[in-house]
């Protein structure tokens, strides 16, 4: 395509303005995955200008709140955040209903424009729970003051247990914890963990705490005494002084993604925190999955040689891995499929795999990168895409996601076989 024939991605006009999730639908209504829960474990939400306006009011310091209110002001509020050079929407071509200067084509129930267009998204892929995140902060535990951190942890916390989340119970969250500072993480979970929309507490991995430390112990025994996972949620840090060797975003998301999430567990398993708290359920998130078998083996490998390092482990650290949990996306589908099958086996995924999708980012994943792939048993798919969270999380759910009147007749054989993963919004 020459240049003069390439779209202008910043002129709007030149964007599909429709249904941006319609090949999900057609996949989920072919597949027949309304029929069943679907309980996605990362879907994403953008911390705008009308989220911050919200949000602000909750920021319990003073100079902190006064801060924000003149950052968010005067520039967007990623001011706040200390955020660095990001390429999640593709440079804009990343659109969604009420975003990305398109306007919600959503009707007006009265709930709040972030609360319709995640339920919106969640019926398109016949996703029935969600669990929600940030995405600006998961970029906050690299703020240079662990006050600012802690301020706008406590202060998002209280908005979405009290502005966002009561308007749908479809939609639930682990709440960001500010780990550069213990004791405000500590008053969180006591704070929020009996809130009935919060189902465990989640941890940035891009930070540089480490997190066997005696400081933390408090948390976990806590998490542990509640019976409420902690999520590792994994990201990048260009900035990093290995990953600023990089040149390209491509590199820095490959290796940020997995090496971020990979520091933390090493830790947490060598200095034996799965011996200490045997009842914390930890999950590790959006790292995908082909850094598992690698992890195994190395960890293993060198645990075999040198086990007087590590004296309070009682078995090899691939055992504990398997007592962990971990969300899908982006699962690795370029492999070949005996690669992606020894990768289910060794890390026992039919257990401890949960289905996520990272909607809205560009490299999401519909239920149908699960469903779709042929080596699962039919018991082993609906695990993966509902079961294990449910068992993990402990609430009990329903299918609940609604296909549209209009599409309810679409069928496999209608649309072909197999369905082309959906690139996008």
């Amino acid at each position: 395509m020459s240049p003069k024939q390439r779209p202008d991605f910043y002129d709007r006009s030149s964007v599909p303005t429709g249904n941006l999730l319609a090949n999900a639908r057609k996949q989920a209504l072919a597949r027949g995955l309304y029929d069943f829960p679907i309980i996605d474990v990362d879907a994403h939400h953008r911390e705008d200008t009308a989220s911050w306006q919200g949000l602000i009011p909750y920021i319990e310091d003073d100079a902190i709140r006064m801060f924000a209110e003149d950052v968010t002001r005067r520039e967007s509020a990623a001011g706040m955040m200390g955020l660095e050079i990001r390429w999640h929407s593709n440079s804009g071509r990343i659109v969604r209903p009420g975003v990305n200067g398109f306007a919600d084509s959503l009707s007006d129930d009265g709930r709040d424009p972030l609360v319709r267009r995640t339920i919106w998204a969640m019926d398109e892929m016949a996703i029935d729970y969600t669990i929600l995140f940030p995405t600006a902060m998961l970029f906050l535990g690299l703020h240079p003051q662990p006050q600012v951190e802690a301020g706008l942890a406590r202060a998002y916390s209280k908005w979405l247990t009290r502005e966002i989340l009561p308007q749908d119970e479809r939609i639930k969250t682990m709440l960001y914890l500010p780990f550069n500072d213990p004791q405000a993480a500590l008053r969180i979970v006591e704070d929020f963990s009996d809130d009935p929309a919060v189902v465990g507490f989640m941890v940035t991995s891009v930070r540089y705490k480490p997190v066997h430390s005696n400081e933390f112990a408090p948390i976990y025994a806590a998490l542990q005494e509640r019976n409420m996972p902690l999520a590792f949620h994994a990201a990048y840090n260009w900035n990093d002084q290995s990953l600023s060797l990089l040149n390209k975003f491509i590199s820095a998301h490959a290796l940020g993604f997995t090496t971020s999430n990979m520091v933390h567990l090493t830790n947490m398993l060598m200095n034996g925190i799965p011996e200490r708290f045997p009842r914390l359920k930890l999950l590790w998130v959006e790292s995908g999955l082909a850094w598992l078998p690698f992890m195994m083996q190395r960890l293993d490998n060198e645990y075999l040689m040198r086990t007087a390092e590590a004296p309070a482990l009682t078995k090899l650290p691939s055992d504990y891995m398997r007592d962990m949990w971990y969300s899908s996306q982006p699962m690795e589908r370029s492999a070949k499929q005996s690669v992606m099958e020894a990768t289910f086996d060794i890390m026992d995924a039919e257990r401890t795999l949960l289905y996520s999708s990272d909607y809205p980012h560009w490299d999401f994943d519909a239920p149908s990168t699960i469903y779709d792939l042929p080596f699962l048993t039919e018991d082993a798919k609906r695990r993966i895409l509902g079961g294990n969270a449910l068992d993990l999380f402990g609430f009990k759910a329903e299918s609940s996601a609604t296909p549209p009147d209009d599409d309810a007749t679409v069928t496999a054989t209608e649309h072909g076989e197999p369905v082309a993963p959906p690139i996008g919004p």
